[in-house]
C-alpha cells in the first residue's frame, strides 16, 4: 500500500520537516493525488500547474511511491539535469523510496570512444582552439564514469569538436564496435532497462516511441506510466519526430564517412570514387536551383519549378547509383555494411518526400546558407499519437503552467488525440494581486505600422527608468529585437541582445548587473527563471501568433477552413495565448518577487479575442496609467 502522497506534502509531512523552505501547498497536494490516481487507475491526465504550486515534486512523490516503472520526460537537458541530479535525489530520501533510476539521454549526449580514437589518429583539426579541445576530452575520457558530456564545462557545446568524438545512429558500429565493452552509450541504456524511474527528455522520448531506429526500443516499453513535463512543447516536438526528413548534410555526411571507411578496405575506394564523387556536385546545383525560393516553404513551390525538380531527380539517381556500389561492397567490412544500411535509407526517405506519402502529409523545404532539407510531416498528429498511447497501455501524465486557454483544455486535448482526458487545472499560490500588475499603454498603432518597434520602445522607455532597468523585452520577431537593440543604445543600464553570446552566458551576465535590461525572442519566452530583484519587468511587444507563411501550419488552417471550421478561432488564438502566458510566466517566480508586465499590443483592448488573453492570464490588477506604474515601483 502506497503512502499517501498528500500526507507527504502536508504540513506534518515529512517534507515540511526534512526539507529547508519547504513551504506545504494545497495545490501541490491535490496535484500529487491526481498523478497518484493516474498512475493507478492507467489513465490520462492533463494537469496545468500555474508558476510556485511546486509540480516536480508534484509527480516524482507519487511516481516514487507507486513501486511501478516510471518513466519521466522533460522538456529540455538541462531541466533533465536538474531533475535527476537535484530533485529526485531529494525525494527519495525524504520518501525513503528503495528504487533504482536512472538518467538516459541521446547517444549525441554521450562520447564516443572509438569515434575519440579515430579523430586523435586523423590528426586533421581546423584551429588551435579545436586541438585543445580534443586534448582535454581524451583526458577527460579517462577519468568520466558516464560520458555525459554535460560534464564538460571547459568545450562549448558549439565546438565543432562535438560531432567529431559523438556517435549518430548512422555511424555507430554497434556490437562490431572494437570498443563495445566500455561503451557510454550502452551502459547509459543497461541501467535504464534496469532502473525503476528513467528520467528522460522529448526529444529522446519521441525518437523511440516514433521508431526513428534510435535502437532504444527496448528501455522504454513495459513502463506503467510516462509523465511528461513542459508538456506544452509536445505537439511541436511529435510533428518533427513523426516527420519523413531528408537534408543534403546527410548525403554530404554518408559521402565523407564512406570515404574513410574506404581507407581500410583495399580497393573499395576505386569502386566507390566515381559514385560519390557524382553526389558532392548534384547536390550543389540542387542548392543553387533553390536559392531563389524563399528559406522555408511548401514543397509545391519546388514542384513548379522545373529547372529544380529536375536537378533534383539527377540527385536521386546519382544516390540510387552510390547506393548499389555500396551494396557491392557492403560484405567486405562491417563499417562498408553501414554504410549500404545509411544510403538505403536516404534512398527511401528521398523517395517519400519527392514522390508523396498520401494526402495526409504535408510537404515542405528548408534552406540553409550551404545546405537544404525536405520534409514530410502528418497533417494530424492525433491518429499516431493515439495509436502510440494505446500500443502503451500506460498511465500518460502531462504538465506544464500553460496548457489551457481560459481555463478550457480542448485546444491542447485535441492535437494530441487526448478523446477523454481527466484534466486538471491548478492556479499558482503567489499573491499577483499584490506582487505584480500589468500596464496596457495607451496611443500605440496597430502592430503593422511601419514604426510599431520605434513607438513600442518609446512606451518602454519610461517604465525602464521607473524600473531602474532590471527588465526582459520578448519580441515575436528576430527583426523587431535587432530594431530595438539598436534604439536603445546608449540607453542608462546594461544591454543584453541574444544572438551576442549564448543563452546561459547572457542570464548569467543579466542576473550578475542588478540592473540589466534583456532583448529576446523564441527561446526565451520560455524556461528561463531569474527569481529576484534582477529581473523586476516583463515588456511584451506583440501577441505571439504564429508566423502565418510557416508551410506546416499553413497546411494545417488550410485544412480546417476546407473541413468548415474557423482556422483563425480554433488553431491561432488558442496557440498565441500559450504562447503568450509563457513569456508572462518569466516574471513572478518566487513568493518574495515583485514586478510589472507591459503588453504593447492595442488588440488586447481593439479586438474582441483579446479579452480571452487577458482571461487566461493570472489575476493581476491592471492600468493603463504610468503614473500607477511608477508608483508601483516606488512603493
Amino acid at each position: 500500500m502506497r503512502s499517501d502522497p498528500r500526507q507527504l506534502l502536508g504540513a506534518d509531512g515529512p517534507f515540511a520537516r526534512e526539507v529547508p523552505g519547504f513551504a506545504p501547498r494545497e495545490s501541490q497536494q491535490v496535484m500529487a493525488a491526481a498523478v497518484a490516481e493516474a498512475i493507478d487507475d492507467r489513465h490520462v491526465l492533463i494537469a496545468e500547474a500555474g508558476t510556485g504550486t511546486g509540480k516536480t515534486f508534484a509527480y516524482l512523490v507519487p511516481a516514487l511511491t507507486s513501486g511501478k516503472r516510471i518513466i519521466v520526460s522533460t522538456g529540455t537537458k538541462t531541466l533533465q539535469d536538474q531533475l535527476f541530479h537535484r530533485d529526485l535525489p531529494r525525494v527519495r530520501q525524504v520518501t525513503g523510496a528503495r528504487l533504482k533510476t536512472s538518467l538516459l539521454k541521446g547517444r549525441a549526449n554521450y562520447l564516443c570512444l572509438y569515434r575519440l580514437d579515430q579523430t586523435s589518429r586523423d590528426g586533421r583539426m581546423v584551429s588551435r582552439d579545436e586541438v585543445a579541445h580534443l586534448n582535454h576530452l581524451r583526458g577527460w575520457s579517462t577519468r568520466t564514469a558516464s560520458g555525459d558530456r554535460a560534464e564538460v564545462i571547459e568545450v562549448p557545446e558549439d565546438s565543432p569538436i562535438w560531432p567529431k568524438v559523438t556517435s549518430t545512429t548512422e555511424n555507430c558500429l554497434g556490437a562490431d564496435c572494437p570498443m563495445f565493452n566500455d561503451c557510454f552509450v550502452v551502459k547509459a541504456r543497461r541501467a535504464a532497462q534496469e532502473a525503476d524511474v528513467v528520467v528522460v527528455n522529448h526529444h529522446l522520448l519521441f525518437a523511440d516511441l516514433a521508431i526513428k531506429q534510435e535502437g532504444f526500443g527496448e528501455i522504454l516499453p513495459g513502463a506503467h506510466a510516462f509523465v511528461l513535463d513542459e508538456a506544452h512543447q509536445i505537439p511541436e516536438l511529435a510533428g518533427q519526430f513523426f516527420s519523413v526528413s531528408f537534408s543534403a548534410r546527410q548525403l554530404q555526411e554518408l559521402c565523407s564517412d564512406t570515404e574513410a571507411e574506404c581507407a581500410s578496405v583495399t580497393g573499395a575506394f576505386a569502386i566507390l570514387r566515381e559514385p560519390i564523387a557524382a553526389v558532392v556536385p548534384a547536390l550543389r546545383r540542387v542548392r543553387l536551383a533553390l536559392d531563389k525560393l524563399p528559406q522555408r516553404g511548401a514543397f509545391a513551390a519546388i514542384e513548379e519549378d522545373r529547372f529544380a525538380m529536375a536537378e533534383l531527380r539527377v540527385l536521386q539517381e546519382a544516390l540510387v547509383t552510390l547506393d548499389a556500389a555500396l551494396g557491392g561492397q557492403a560484405e567486405r567490412s562491417r563499417g562498408l555494411e553501414n554504410m549500404h544500411e545509411r544510403s538505403q535509407g536516404l534512398v527511401q526517405r528521398l523517395d517519400q518526400v519527392l514522390d508523396g506519402t498520401g494526402h495526409n502529409w504535408i510537404h515542405w523545404y528548408e534552406l540553409t546558407s550551404q545546405g537544404f532539407s525536405l520534409h514530410a510531416t502528418p497533417l494530424d498528429l492525433a491518429p499516431p499519437l493515439r495509436a502510440l498511447r494505446q500500443q502503451s497501455q500506460a498511465a500518460w501524465i502531462f504538465t506544464s503552467a500553460t496548457l489551457s486557454v481560459a481555463g478550457d483544455f480542448g485546444h491542447y486535448s485535441r492535437q494530441l488525440g487526448l478523446d477523454d482526458p481527466v484534466t486538471l487545472g491548478l492556479p499558482s499560490p503567489f499573491d499577483y494581486t499584490r506582487q505584480a500588475l500589468t500596464y496596457l499603454p495607451k496611443g500605440l498603432p496597430d502592430p503593422n505600422a511601419p514604426d510599431y518597434t520605434e513607438r513600442v520602445i518609446a512606451v518602454a522607455r519610461p517604465v525602464l527608468d521607473a524600473s531602474r532597468g532590471r527588465a526582459f523585452l520578448l519580441f515575436t520577431s528576430h527583426r523587431a529585437l535587432r530594431r530595438a537593440a539598436e534604439l536603445l543604445a546608449g540607453a542608462p543600464f546594461p544591454l543584453f541582445v541574444q544572438g551576442t553570446a549564448p543563452r546561459h552566458q547572457l542570464l548569467t551576465d543579466f542576473r550578475a548587473s542588478g540592473n540589466g535590461v534583456l532583448l529576446g525572442a523564441a527561446s526565451f519566452w520560455e524556461g528561463v527563471d531569474v527569481a529576484g530583484e534582477a529581473l523586476s519587468c516583463v515588456i511584451i511587444d506583440k501577441l505571439p501568433f504564429a508566423a502565418p507563411d510557416d508551410p506546416v501550419l499553413e497546411a494545417r488552417l488550410n485544412a480546417m477552413r476546407e473541413a468548415g471550421g474557423n482556422p483563425f478561432v480554433q488553431w491561432q488564438i488558442p496557440s498565441a495565448v500559450i504562447a503568450l502566458k509563457q513569456g508572462v510566466g518569466r516574471l513572478i517566480r518566487d513568493v518574495h518577487d515583485r514586478g510589472v508586465l507591459v503588453l504593447c499590443d492595442p488588440r488586447l483592448v481593439t479586438r474582441p479575442y483579446g479579452k480571452l488573453f487577458l482571461k487566461s492570464l493570472p489575476p493581476m490588477p491592471m492600468t493603463r496609467e504610468l503614473a500607477d506604474v511608477q508608483d508601483f515601483f516606488r512603493s
